[in-house]
């Protein structure tokens, strides 16, 4: 029985990893993000078996990387019996199709077509398999173009040439914008829920957890309240927001975790997940979560403020706890400590530092009880201002 498990066990997909690095890209920065894009891969259940960086100064139209590299690695796919290549930059649809032409029976991904392969498989609630689904549409709708150009190719082109190929296509978005404007309005009605949801919870200190992905949002959750919520040391692990609750200081706070933040994440599936982030939006206090051990975390902080700017208000108090200390060295904890005194440093896998976070945590709930009672107040004298009048 053991030798059959083994022998039925499915293999994971071969692939190897393109990268570039541009003038405005340093080659540092684009070994990084080609390092993410490999545990992007691995997440997605690929087996990373070779990377490429190429230094170019503009991106080739036709392919992104040069005829001789896309030569390298066709090669690399044969010699490795590898077949998937994954770019770290976005590929156009003309691209994809001159790549697969010239690597036949390779799948071509980028970037963003990993990051949704991996949204959809993690996607679990109705709400996060809507928002996957309109981010899957937009993304493929440019990538439509041409894809039926071999049906009006028989026409030279004036007055009444158009090909059927050409109506097909636009059929085709046709049929993509109309899902997607369909899609959007249950995205409306959830929305519109969660936000009368927040205004029921008025009376409760609510505390948004955000971050970049893997930073142990989850983990932390899970010591802070004693919940169980989903853990895995790969990147977007989880998408839904989950919500928890505290007990502290003799009254209940709440907890929301929301989906991590990434490099180059691209702009509609920022669009798209803001109803995810918007139990952040909604908090009184947000608690920003950072990996203390990686070694690029300035970037990750940087990633995180750009992604929540316009979301979250520049009034909401913040938090910013550094995690992972058990794994960080000593130069790196007193690197952190200098360079942001007002952050905690904690563990949540060794409950390491949860006692001053909770402490935190209290001076926060007393601040937001201050302001509450003052608001409460003045609506008081605001409602009887009239009959002072009189």
């Amino acid at each position: 029985m053991k030798d059959f498990a083994i022998e039925h066990k499915p293999k994971k997909e071969r692939c190897i990893l393109v990268g570039i690095s541009t003038p405005k890209v340093r080659p540092w920065l684009a070994t990084e993000q080609l390092a993410e894009l490999g545990r992007l891969a691995e997440t997605a259940g690929a087996e990373v078996v070779q990377s490429f960086l190429q230094r170019v100064q503009n991106f080739s139209p036709a392919t992104l990387i040069g005829e001789g590299k896309v030569n390298e690695v066709k090669r690399a796919l044969e010699d490795l019996d590898a077949k998937m290549v994954v770019f770290d930059d976005d590929l156009s649809g003309s691209q994809v199709r001159n790549l697969e032409q010239r690597l036949p029976g390779i799948k071509v991904l980028d970037r963003t077509g990993l990051i949704l392969d991996i949204f959809a498989k993690h996607a679990v609630t109705a709400e996060s398999r809507l928002m996957v689904e309109v981010a899957q549409l937009q993304y493929m709708m440019p990538r439509l173009t041409g894809a039926w150009t071999h049906l009006c190719r028989q026409h030279n082109g004036g007055i009444g040439t158009k090909g059927p190929g050409e109506t097909q296509l636009e059929t085709d978005r046709r049929m993509i914008r109309k899902r997607i404007q369909e899609l959007k309005k249950k995205l409306e009605k959830i929305e519109d829920a969660r936000e009368s949801q927040a205004e029921n919870r008025n009376d409760i200190f609510h505390i948004g957890i955000v971050g970049y992905t893997n930073a142990g949002k989850s983990t932390l959750t899970n010591r802070l309240t004693g919940a169980d919520v989903y853990v895995e040391d790969k990147l977007f692990a989880t998408l839904d927001s989950t919500t928890r609750k505290l007990y502290l200081d003799g009254e209940n706070i709440i907890l929301s975790d929301t989906v991590g933040f990434i490099r180059k994440l691209p702009h509609n599936l920022i669009e798209t997940f803001k109803s995810t982030l918007g139990v952040a939006a909604h908090a009184d206090c947000i608690l920003e979560v950072v990996d203390g051990s990686a070694p690029d975390y300035r970037e990750h902080l940087e990633v995180t403020h750009k992604t929540l700017e316009g979301i979250i208000s520049p009034e909401t108090p913040r938090i910013r706890v550094f995690n992972k200390a058990e794994i960080c060295d000593e130069a790196r904890r007193t690197e952190l400590h200098e360079n942001y005194p007002e952050a905690i440093q904690v563990s949540a896998r060794e409950n390491i530092g949860m006692e001053l976070l909770r402490k935190t945590f209290k001076e926060q709930l007393t601040i937001w009880h201050e302001k509450r009672d003052i608001h409460q107040q003045k609506v008081k004298e605001l409602a009887e201002a009239p009959w002072k009048d009189q």
